[in-house]
């Protein structure tokens, strides 16, 4: 692989990142960071689901997804179901309240990129979100 691609490619994904997020650290009504919001946005689409499971989509220890639910917990965003079959193990889903504070804020962000790609062609916009897709897909 040449270097000078891999170069512009991490310097590019690292723009990316602080471009898209740039909604939450430049508006203070916002109270979700980028993880929360991804464990907010994986429950809400898919459903309950534990911090075992988090954590292996994730690819992150349980411990730190645990620590992440805990605190959507403790704002009111999330809420535990227990386990019918094992008395020490628990779901996670999401509050109403979660889902609003999910909502405005994704539809936030979603200005933010259209912001962004508005004098894209939809053809390069297209092209451009199956190719972050294929890139994030091949991490898995």
């Amino acid at each position: 692989m040449h270097e000078q691609s891999l170069e512009m490619i991490e310097l590019e994904l690292a723009i990316l990142i602080r471009r898209t997020t740039s909604v939450s650290t430049n508006k203070k009504k916002w109270n979700l960071d980028r993880s929360a919001y991804l464990l907010l946005r994986r429950i809400a689409t898919k459903g309950a689901v534990g911090v075992k499971v988090l954590a292996g989509e994730f690819q992150l220890d349980i411990s730190t997804v645990s620590r992440q639910a805990a605190a959507l917990e403790h704002k009111g965003y999330l809420y535990k179901i227990p386990d019918p079959l094992d008395g020490r193990a628990y779901s996670f889903q999401i509050t109403e309240l979660g889902t609003k504070e999910l909502n405005d804020h994704k539809q936030a962000r979603l200005e933010r990129i259209a912001e962004l790609i508005n004098d894209w062609p939809e053809e390069e916009r297209k092209v451009f979100g199956q190719l972050l897709k294929k890139f994030n897909q091949a991490s898995l």
